[in-house]
């Protein structure tokens, strides 16, 4: 029988290379909307699955609304990627962050354990619970010290999936994803900003590019090879949490200078200090461990971060021609 996913989040970064990765294994995917402003599809559109994924009206705040989704999909597997997920933006609205981010999850699983306990359930938590670290590299039994209330929040989320696993025997796994990225990253992201502005300035139509704390250190990964990961947990037999990591981290300004050097510019030209992009509460380094990925699942990153700037700078040169021409 085919199997079918359900997905919310689905129009953005991490739900575009999903829907591509299940639909390829052969399942009938579906992607929870919310009507709340006009929706935004172009990742679907990018990876050309658009027309391939049924989507249907549903809001993580409204557990009517997640509840008539399962009822309507009867999915073997559900996987939350719905978020408030920029971190900046949640010290702006710390309440709309916990209620999407935090509230949104317990609405699934209270959903899930009333009318589709049978089904397994994927949490999208993040490095971010970790915030000021407790260790050096950052594994499954790291103590977290979430610093925004974005990552307060997932961190609610993230203990609400193992209490409803011990609880109710939901089949419940959390993925702490560090920093994944990609062609598809919101260009509020700091990759996906850099990547961007070095386009642009290469092809003459910008000249600076504004950056918060450039020496902040992040574990970067590449979109398409993590939600391989989120799919691999919930085909185990037991369901358990992992770090998904290259276990590699690199600075802000590192990262600047692979993007700028792969259009043969300099950097230090272009990049200025704005004190506006500093967060109220900085994490300085995050650096993650997945060993347990690799011995349990077998998964391990496949894309450098080279690889990954390369390719992203690639694709925002061919969206910023087409923009200018």
């Amino acid at each position: 029988m085919t199997k079918k996913a359900l997905i919310t989040g689905v129009t953005g970064q991490d739900g575009a290379y999903l829907s591509e990765f299940l639909l390829n294994k052969g399942y009938e995917v579906y992607g929870l909307l919310a009507r709340r402003s006009t929706p935004t599809s172009w990742r679907l559109e990018y990876l050309d699955v658009l027309d391939k994924v049924k989507l249907i009206d549903g809001d993580l705040t409204d557990i009517a609304s997640i509840t008539r989704a399962l009822l309507d999909t009867q999915p073997d597997e559900v996987y939350n990627l719905g978020a408030q997920s920029f971190v900046a933006t949640s010290w702006a609205q710390p309440l709309l962050t916990a209620d999407a981010t935090g509230l949104g999850a317990l609405n699934i699983l209270e959903a899930l354990r009333q009318v589709r306990p049978e089904a397994r359930f994927y949490q999208a938590s993040t490095s971010e619970m970790f915030g000021k670290i407790q260790e050096p590299m950052q594994s499954e039994s790291t103590p977290f010290y979430p610093r925004s209330p974005y990552g307060v929040s997932k961190l609610f989320a993230h203990w609400m999936t193992v209490n409803y696993r011990e609880s109710f025997n939901i089949y419940g796994c959390s993925g702490i994803l560090f920093n994944h990225e990609s062609p598809l990253r919101g260009i509020e992201f700091v990759t996906r900003k850099v990547t961007d502005a070095v386009a642009r300035t290469k092809l003459g139509v910008q000249d600076k590019l504004a950056l918060g704390n450039i020496d902040a250190k992040r574990d970067w990964g590449f979109s398409g090879d993590y939600v391989e990961a989120m799919w691999m947990m919930l085909q185990q037999d037991e369901p358990d949490d992992y770090v998904i990591a290259t276990g590699r981290t690199t600075t802000v300004r590192d990262m600047c200078v692979i993007a700028f050097d792969y259009v043969g510019l300099d950097y230090e030209k272009f990049v200025v200090i704005d004190p506006r992009f500093y967060r109220p509460a900085e994490v300085d380094i995050l650096l993650g461990n997945p060993a347990k990925a690799k011995a349990k699942l077998g998964w391990e990153a496949k894309t450098s971060l080279e690889e990954l700037i390369h390719m992203m700078v690639d694709a925002d040169l061919e969206r910023v021609k087409r923009e200018i021409r």
